[in-house]
């Protein structure tokens, strides 16, 4: 049987290319260069859009947590509020009850309308400052894309 020549295993690809560039993305750049384009400049924006994401998940899950954190509260508030009617609806006169109920399932309802807005509004606030970090580095790569077309464009010229 006749002996391939090429084995991919016993390859040493460091013969091909210079891997260590890959490290730093402005020696990567270099390695791209075309006319017109500057890689650098491009490395630069999509480090700047990762820093970007970065920002952008760490303020959802600030905001996730807190939201969490606001749940669980309110959950013990309601155990609490929970226990103390039980026990003022068992002390109160049978006459008493159906009033004691009645006030007990407003300030429930109202409770409860409060809780949501509560919490839309630290949801709302989390997802706000989220997308503003999104809506600014949007801005701001779409300019950055801009400058670089007109450096491009003049450099031609």
């Amino acid at each position: 049987m006749a002996q391939n020549a090429f084995n991919l295993f016993d390859t040493d690809f460091t013969k091909y290319a210079d891997f260590s560039k890959f490290m730093d993305a402005g020696k990567m750049a270099e390695m791209f260069k075309l006319p017109g384009f500057d890689a650098k400049a491009m490395a630069d924006s999509q480090r700047k859009t990762v820093e970007a994401m970065t920002a952008f998940n760490r303020v959802a899950y600030e905001g996730g947590q807190a939201i969490a954190q606001r749940q669980t509260e309110i959950l013990r508030e309601a155990v609490d509020e929970s226990l103390k009617a039980i026990k003022e609806l068992a002390e109160a006169a049978p006459e008493q009850r159906l009033a004691k109920q009645a006030e007990l399932a407003k300030d429930g309802y109202e409770q409860l309308l409060s809780n949501v807005r509560e919490l839309s509004e630290i949801a709302t606030k989390a997802n706000q400052e989220a997308l503003d970090l999104v809506n600014t580095r949007v801005t701001t790569a779409l300019e950055e894309f801009k400058s670089a077309m007109n450096t491009s464009a003049a450099k031609k010229k």
